[in-house]
């Protein structure tokens, strides 16, 4: 296990490093992080000042360990069932407050694979056929007679045979093998490390991260695996380095470092609140790109787009026709200022381009850690009203469950 000094700040913190405690490896990978707006770092008189955006997690240099706290929206408490909402997995038992292990986050997803490991062990790994080519004292399964003839010369004390035989040793296992690996280089807790490495002894040998991500990439789920699909959410994860299909839009870091992206964590739990929201009353989420798209031709370069989070299809109330309603994910505190000049525009946008042009609207939806809380904005002109917005702040200190009978009741008001 690692041990490196250790340095804790929070989301939007920042933290200064002396020019002993980067080696130039280090500055190459904090650069590459700062490309995909994970992290900033730029050079002092003295040594490096490093800033932490919005990106929690835990990153493993060779000569220090950087842990980075979530303390701008989703408290440590409620990180694990936030996230795991986000995944639609269940919530694990570790759902715990971050500062209970020295690593907090990555020793947390660890342990959720864990405890899904674990489960399938108890109620025994999926086997399926898997072909072989052994060679054999016996005759068991098909003689390849072509390699026994030009392998073996005609004796036949050795037979080289194709084997069909259920086994453990298939990709639905292997990935988790992989991940218990990348787990055990990221924790730091003596206790977790040896249930990984003995959960992992019941698992077939690991393959290489990239390898297993692919198979994770190809697999399709079906009654005879479906219940792999939270150990395969967790597994993911790591191997990522901490992101997912669908809620990361880089690839994390190489093994070592388990970084998530709290706007794109943000924008999957809106995406599931809000759909969960409208499917009582016969809604449902619509693509938002393709022939439902907003579009901009005819200018330099490419064509662009506005694509809300999540659009949703709403029966109406006196028609049978259906109407739309764009709404928005903003990782920001709205809860303590306006909202900005430019999340008014895009949202204005969405209203025209989806809503009705008698009752114009749009949903911005923000974290407010300590209860919920909604405002509309009314915006007009001097030819008359061009829409509303309504401002929904969602209480992240409590479960992602409660809060969608409360956007409801606030949609419906």
């Amino acid at each position: 296990m690692p041990d490196r000094p250790e340095i804790r700040l929070g989301e939007y913190e920042s933290a200064r490093l002396g020019l002993e405690q980067l080696t130039p490896r280090d500055v190459d990978r904090l650069h590459a992080l700062q490309a995909r707006g994970c992290l900033t770092l730029y050079p002092e008189r003295t040594g490096w000042r490093f800033k932490a955006d919005a990106t929690v997690g835990v990153l493993g240099l060779d000569r220090i360990r950087l842990v980075i706290e979530p303390k701008f929206a989703i408290p440590g408490t409620q990180l694990m069932s936030w996230l795991a909402y986000a995944l639609g997995a269940p919530i694990p038992s570790t759902a715990r407050r971050w500062t209970t292990s020295p690593d907090g986050y990555a020793d947390l997803v660890a342990a959720a694979l864990l405890e899904q490991c674990e489960k399938l062990v108890r109620e025994g790994l999926r086997r399926d056929y898997v072909r072989r080519q052994n060679l054999e004292p016996v005759l068991r399964g098909r003689l390849d007679v072509a390699a026994q003839a030009t392998r073996r010369y005609g004796q036949l004390d050795q037979l080289h045979v194709r084997t069909f035989d259920r086994e453990t040793d298939i990709w639905d296992n292997r990935v988790l093998a992989t991940a218990l690996k990348v787990a055990l280089a990221l924790t730091t807790s003596s206790e977790l490390a040896r249930a990984l490495h003995g959960i992992a002894g019941a698992l077939p040998h690991p393959a290489t991260p990239d390898v297993a991500l692919r198979a994770l990439d190809r697999t399709r789920y079906t009654r005879l695996n479906a219940r792999y699909r939270p150990a395969h959410t967790w597994a993911r994860l790591l191997l990522r380095g901490g992101g997912v299909t669908d809620l990361l839009t880089d690839r994390g870091t190489a093994a070592g470092g388990l970084l998530l992206a709290m706007p794109a964590l943000w924008e999957a739990v809106v995406r599931r609140l809000a759909t969960e929201t409208v499917a009582p009353h016969g809604g449902h989420a619509v693509p938002s790109s393709g022939r439902t798209g907003i579009t901009v031709r005819g200018d330099v370069g490419n064509t662009s787009t506005f694509r809300p989070d999540v659009l949703l299809s709403c029966p109406g109330r006196d028609t049978a026709q259906r109407t739309l309603l764009p709404v928005d994910a903003k990782y920001k505190r709205y809860d303590r200022h306006g909202v900005s000049a430019a999340d008014i525009h895009q949202l204005l946008t969405y209203s025209a381009g989806y809503t009705p042009g008698d009752a114009p609207s749009a949903v911005i939806i923000h974290p407010q850690p300590g209860g919920h809380a909604h405002r509309t904005l009314d915006v007009g002109s001097p030819r008359g009203r061009l829409g509303s917005i309504y401002v929904l702040g969602i209480d992240t200190h409590a479960l992602p469950e409660q809060a969608t009978e409360w956007i409801r009741s606030a949609l419906l008001q």
